[in-house]
């Protein structure tokens, strides 16, 4: 009888062993932290952005994973179709045409646009598309400029984040033709 029981129990207990879940050795460093999770995104900057008449046309995320930078927007009330989409030097927005903003964010002094040899902007990002109902969402990778990329966003007069009413064509120093500004929102620390 005793030795029914015993057995009885070594079988509860492999049972249970057999439905933890498994641990993959790989999937923890040396203090036994698990290294399996994907990293993780710092929020370091929001900005709301807003139409000539005041109205809210959604908002971006400055987003940091270690050295790399990325913005993250969703904006709406964009008319439909391509729009250049940059970062400008000067933290202002005072509608109805947003040119407090300065020109495009350019701390090294280089030409404009990514098709550009002698190119791009710091500021210079790909242009956004609106649906026909009017909303645009977009990631665009930064790279990694880490802390002096953060040190030219933050700056003394800080950055706007600029809408404009055409695409930008890549190529055309200073400003890609990409028309008057038609949203604005000024990139605060978060």
């Amino acid at each position: 009888m005793i030795r029914l029981s015993l057995l009885a129990s070594l079988a509860s207990v492999a049972a249970l062993a057999a439905c933890s879940p498994a641990s993959d050795p790989s999937d923890e460093n040396a203090s036994g932290e698990d290294r399996s999770a994907a990293p993780t995104s710092e929020t370091v900057g929001t900005a709301s952005l807003a139409l000539a008449d005041g109205t809210p046309a959604g908002t971006v995320e400055l987003l940091a994973e270690g050295d790399d930078l990325s913005l993250s927007a969703t904006l709406t009330g964009i008319p439909e179709g391509p729009h250049g989409f940059h970062l400008h030097t000067t933290g202002e927005c005072t509608p109805p045409d947003f040119t407090s903003a300065g020109g495009h964010l350019n701390p090294a002094d280089n030409e404009h646009g990514h098709e550009n040899p002698a190119g791009s902007h710091l500021g210079d990002l790909p242009n956004l598309v609106a649906g026909a109902d009017g909303n645009a969402s977009a990631t665009v990778e930064l790279g990694n400029g880490g802390a002096s990329a953060i040190d030219a966003l933050f700056d003394a007069d800080g950055t706007a984040v600029v809408v404009h009413a055409d695409a930008d064509d890549y190529r055309t120093d200073p400003t890609g033709n990409a028309g008057s500004r038609i949203a604005c929102g000024v990139l605060e620390r978060a």
